[in-house]
């Protein structure tokens, strides 16, 4: 790890004034952060550590009826918090089914959206990566790359997102705050991240020195409580980045889909709303073939970038499921397995 300088802000001013300076990173609770210093990934010169900020690990209730998430909060807080888990349970399901219980207590919701792609050529600092060196090439193009991008990926980088919790809040209309040297912005999650097109090392729209210090839910998100699913398929049942994932949420009124939220993870740069295939959801049945044909169109787009044709017929799959289950109503309480496919009690299986 290289030599770095140590700073502790008193303010989100003070922060925003430290970070601005060139090679300086925002310190949450490092579990992402340390990782990539500790293996020469990422060689920030300065750390600005944000995590005594006063007031950002608060959740609020506002006044129309939304929800507004400090960055700071941690993830096991949230997910626990009974408000929250019950006006927006898709999101605590995806929270709970995300790294180990010992991470969820320190990662926060800021580092969170914030996380890097668990890529394996962009950790190995003796591998090509355009994200990590612009212009260094992909490695992951001619390499092991079966559960890299199915959509929105390019000849210079071809990664995916890692986060769990950003997928439904991206199909919720989630809005990012931001405060940087030029004041406060919001920006919607759905454009937040970015795809990588020939400027992969560009992850988000943050500019130089701006800090996440909120993440904010419209009212109407929490219109889909009673029909919320979010599902994830990965290599083992605990402690496991998704190979595909996907967050259904409908509001279903008179045996009619009213309206819908759908989501995939794993299978982009950022999590992708699959927009298209809400709009054909609007009025139909909420039936095993009227979900197939909504998994079609959500992967219409998608072409494989290597040697993972099968994640787009998984993909699929998933979604479908997905909206089964959403479809059969949220679960009193939450499951014993949260988002597994294996998790037996909700009848996903009887489905594939």
């Amino acid at each position: 790890m290289n030599l770095f300088d140590y700073v502790r802000p008193a303010s989100v001013a003070e922060a925003v004034a430290a970070g601005s300076q060139p090679g300086a990173a925002y310190l949450a609770a490092g579990t992402n952060l340390l990782d990539l210093m500790k293996g020469g990934a990422l060689r920030p010169g300065r750390l600005v550590d944000v995590t005594r900020l006063p007031g950002l690990d608060r959740i609020e209730t506002l006044a129309d009826g939304g929800m507004r998430i400090g960055a700071m909060v941690r993830n096991a807080d949230l997910a626990r918090d009974p408000a929250f888990a019950a006006a927006y349970p898709a999101v605590a399901e995806a929270l709970l089914s995300g790294a180990s219980p010992q991470l969820r207590n320190a990662a926060t919701v800021g580092g969170n959206l914030m996380q890097h792609t668990r890529c394996a050529y962009f950790h190995d600092a003796a591998s090509a990566c355009n994200r990590r060196d612009p212009g260094a090439g992909c490695d992951a193009r001619g390499g092991e790359n079966r559960n890299h991008a199915v959509l929105g990926w390019s000849d210079a980088c071809i990664a995916t997102h890692p986060s769990d919790f950003c997928v439904p809040l991206v199909a919720l209309d989630a809005v990012v705050e931001i405060e940087g040297p030029d004041g406060r912005r919001d920006v919607a999650l759905e454009d937040f991240h970015r795809l990588p097109g020939t400027t992969p090392e560009r992850e988000t729209v943050l500019r130089a020195g701006e800090l996440i210090t909120a993440l904010r839910l419209p009212p109407e998100a929490g219109g889909f409580r009673t029909h919320a699913r979010y599902l994830k398929l990965r290599e083992r049942t605990s402690f496991a980045f998704a190979i595909v994932s996907a967050a259904a949420m409908l509001r279903i009124e008179g045996g009619t889909i009213q309206s819908a939220r759908l989501a995939l993870g794993g299978v982009a740069a950022k999590p992708w709303r699959a927009k298209a295939a809400e709009e054909l959801l609007i009025g139909a049945a909420p039936t095993v073939e009227s979900f197939a044909t909504a998994a079609e169109a959500a992967l219409t787009e998608a072409m494989p970038s290597g040697d993972n044709a099968y994640k787009i017929e998984l993909a699929k799959r998933v979604l479908k499921c997905a909206l089964l289950l959403a479809a059969d109503g949220t679960p009193r309480r939450m499951p014993a397995l949260p988002a597994s496919v294996f998790n037996f009690d909700t009848g996903c299986h009887s489905h594939a």
